[in-house]
């Protein structure tokens, strides 16, 4: 006979598994994406998102990916944040994992692919869409070969990716950089299903209990994300160099140089937030600044010392675009010097044109006169520059400062008008000069 203990024990036997299965906890799924160009604004999405997912104890993190690829030493980056990660990363494949986007995912534990996806063709090229030289794609090979060995993946399928010479029997022909499909890729064990959706790729995971939470870019973010840009970045640096110009055309400190510095700041301050631009990078930019300076208000005509400057100002601009540890550089790191550098290069000419071409254009618009060094002029003063007399026997006279000289203007010799350069510091209209020498079309002169 069955007693009530029994019954009870019966009852506890039959529904312990209920509350077990009730009371086990939702996976948590980190979910971010990677839809853009490899490039740092990529690298700090990546950063953020699994520190946050660290701090969420997340289970699972999820990138969701579609890209072309883009900056070789971002990717490197990217790749190494993947592989320390002590959370298990999956990738899902929307439509393309090309380049730096194929060394990417093959970082991740595990890889889902689209209906339709490619991944592969992981060539360095340069900005024209050519091969660099071997010695960098031989870095790339060996990243590809190293990342899919770390995930027991075949490491001969990650080289062909990028080298055009390495030949698989029934896979690729010599001659030919390798992309797989979504089912080829899956027939070598490069991919660990096809799924059109997150949740498809949960599923195929195993994983039946979830929660997913979605990265969120603040406004901090969004705007620090844009300000590093490679085209804003080049805007910024023509602003930069646009202040520098038409301040040193102008008297005291205004406009020009509020908007140069404002442009600075907003250069530097996300690269270095980003950990691109180094404390020492900044300084050699001030300290390519005070060069040009002492050569222009200091010292007489321009020759080491303004060379100086101006080179440390490229090498900062540039060198602050790169992702590197005090002086310890990625080893595949010439590909972007050099594409930190075009965009210095490029965004200087542009700025010292457009500022030449300003500079004739402001003279006529009243408010921005004093940007060209126009002055009002007095109706009873000829004011032709004399090209007739020769500047040598204008050596030892005086004159009369026309307009303010920050150190270039023009001045009052013998009732005539003549393009100067002080030889030191600063001269305001009607100060009294005398010429000390010539130099191509100008005056060199001194305050008396």
């Amino acid at each position: 006979m069955i007693n009530l203990k029994h019954i009870v024990h019966i009852i506890i036997f039959l529904i312990t598994p209920l509350f077990s299965h009730a009371q086990e906890p939702k996976k948590l799924i980190y979910v971010f994406n990677i839809q853009d160009e490899i490039a740092p604004p990529v690298v700090r999405t990546t950063h953020k998102a699994i520190e946050e997912a660290k701090r969420l104890n997340a289970d699972y993190i999820l990138i969701e990916m579609d890209t072309y690829g883009g900056l070789v030493d971002a990717a490197d980056s990217i790749r190494t944040k993947i592989l320390h990660c002590p959370i298990p990363v999956m990738v899902h494949i929307k439509n393309n994992a090309a380049s730096a986007g194929a060394l990417i995912s093959i970082a991740c534990d595990s890889i889902y692919m689209s209906p339709g996806s490619t991944i592969g063709a992981a060539t360095v090229v340069d900005q024209s869409g050519q091969q660099v030289p071997d010695k960098y794609q031989s870095y790339m090979r060996k990243k590809m070969r190293a990342t899919a060995e770390m995930n027991h993946r075949n490491p001969d399928i990650a080289e062909a990716m990028v080298d055009p010479d390495v030949v698989i029997p029934g896979i690729i022909d010599s001659g030919k950089v390798l992309t797989l499909t979504t089912l080829e890729a899956i027939k070598y064990g490069f991919c660990n299903g096809e799924a059109s959706s997150i949740e498809e790729v949960v599923k195929l995971a195993g994983i039946e209990e979830y929660t997913i939470i979605n990265h969120t870019h603040t406004l901090i973010d969004k705007i620090i994300g844009l300000l590093i840009k490679p085209l804003v970045s080049g805007l910024l640096i023509m602003i930069i160099i646009g202040g520098i110009y038409f301040e040193l055309q102008t008297p005291g400190i205004g406009f020009p140089s509020a908007a140069a510095a404002i442009a600075a700041i907003l250069y530097f301050a996300p690269l270095y937030l980003e950990g691109l631009a180094e404390n020492w990078e900044i300084l050699i930019f001030i300290i390519g600044l005070v060069l040009i300076g002492v050569e222009i208000f200091v010292i007489p005509g321009f020759g080491i010392t303004g060379i100086s400057g101006i080179f440390l100002i490229i090498l900062s601009l540039t060198l602050s675009m790169i992702g590197n540890v005090g002086f310890d550089f990625p080893q595949n790191i010439v590909p972007s010097i050099l594409q930190a550098l075009l965009i210095v290069i490029v965004a200087i000419i542009s700025s010292i044109s457009l500022s030449l071409f300003l500079s004739n254009k402001l003279a006529d618009w009243g408010l921005f006169k004093k940007f060209a060094l126009a002055t009002e002029l007095e109706a009873n003063v000829n004011t032709e520059i004399n090209s007739n007399i020769p500047l040598n026997s204008l050596i030892g006279k005086t004159g009369v400062v026309f307009n303010d000289c920050k150190p270039s203007g023009k001045a009052y010799i013998d009732n005539k008008l003549y393009d100067i350069t002080l030889q030191n510091g600063f001269a305001e209209k009607g100060d009294n000069i005398i010429v000390v020498r010539t130099e191509g079309n100008y005056l060199i002169v001194k305050k008396l």
